[in-house]
Parts: structure tokens; sequence; C-alpha cells
């Protein structure tokens, strides 16, 4: 079993973040995993994408053309990789930044307004927590309760941030279930 995700949007949306938080979770599950990321020189407002590989296996290449899954942020993101998803993949849209669907009746389109959620979630940087929470509970290539373990310990040193994060968790993936 080997499975790739990809994050994109700009830099500044927290797409390197979200991804290593998965990349975390999965490791913690015992999973092979592999983060990459690519941001260009400009970061903030720049594209950012980060692909994180889990596997069952030691994995061969971390280049990946086609992921199995998409979290796009930003429609220039859907634009770029919506095409390169595998047939029976998830795509992940920010609804508030993305007017459009994938265009793809091969996969499934989340489409989440997560900058809203984050929003009444009590901070709009939030919003990649949000993503990846409706993300995980929609696909299950992590168990919820490890993503939220890896998060409470990505922000154990912040209990204010780790507070609204978990909150954003929470309307993430009442939104993928609803």
């Amino acid at each position: 079993m080997q499975s790739e995700v990809k994050f994109a949007g700009f830099g500044g949306q927290g797409i390197l973040l979200s991804a290593k938080i998965l990349a975390h979770a999965a490791l913690d599950e015992g999973h092979e995993v592999v983060w990459i990321p690519s941001y260009g020189p400009e970061m903030r407002g720049g594209t950012a994408y980060c692909t994180v590989v889990i596997g069952d296996r030691p994995i061969g290449s971390p280049i990946i053309k086609n992921p199995m899954h998409l979290i796009a942020m930003n429609r220039p993101s859907l634009e770029k990789f919506a095409p390169t998803v595998r047939p029976g993949g998830i795509i992940l849209i920010n609804a508030n930044l993305i007017p459009i669907g994938s265009g793809r009746d091969d996969v499934t389109d989340l489409v989440v307004p997560v900058n809203d959620l984050a929003a009444t979630a009590g901070n709009l940087r939030a919003a990649n927590l949000v993503a990846l929470a409706a993300f995980v509970a929609r696909s299950g290539i992590v168990a919820f309760e490890t993503l939220r373990h890896c998060v409470a310990e990505e922000f154990a040193g912040k209990p204010g941030a780790l507070a609204v994060n978990l909150v954003a968790l929470e309307k993430g993936r009442e939104a993928a279930e609803g």
C-alpha cells in the first residue's frame, strides 16, 4: 500500500506545516513516510507545494508525478495539479478561494470553505488545519485521533494556538462528514 498527498497553495497558507503534521501522524502509526517540500524564493505569497508519501514498505522513489490525492488551497494550485491526480483520489478544494471544481468525474471533489471555518474557529491562519482535518476525516489515511495528537504535540508550547487549532480540526472533520 502506498498513498501520496500533494498539498498546494500560496506561501504563508501553512502548506508545509500541514504536510509535516500528516507525515508525523503517519510515522506515529508506523508507516514509512517521505515529506518533500517545494517553494519559490519569494515564500509568502508565492507558490508552495509539498508531497507526502505514505507506505507500508520502504518508499522506492520520493518523486511522484501522479499523486493519489490533492489538497488545493488556491485556484492556481487546483488548475496546475488536479489533472495529475490519479483516478479514485480525493481533491480537497478550498471553496473560499476556488470558485470551480476539479472538472473531473473520476475523483472525489471535497469542497470545504476552509477560510470561513478557520475564522469561526478563532483564527484564519488555521485554514490549513481545517483542510487537513477534512481530508483525513474523508480519506481515513491516518486515524483522526492520531492527527489530533500530532497537532497537540506541534503546538504544545503555544497553548492559545493549540486551543484554536483543535477547534479547527473539529470544524474540518464536521465539514467532511456533513
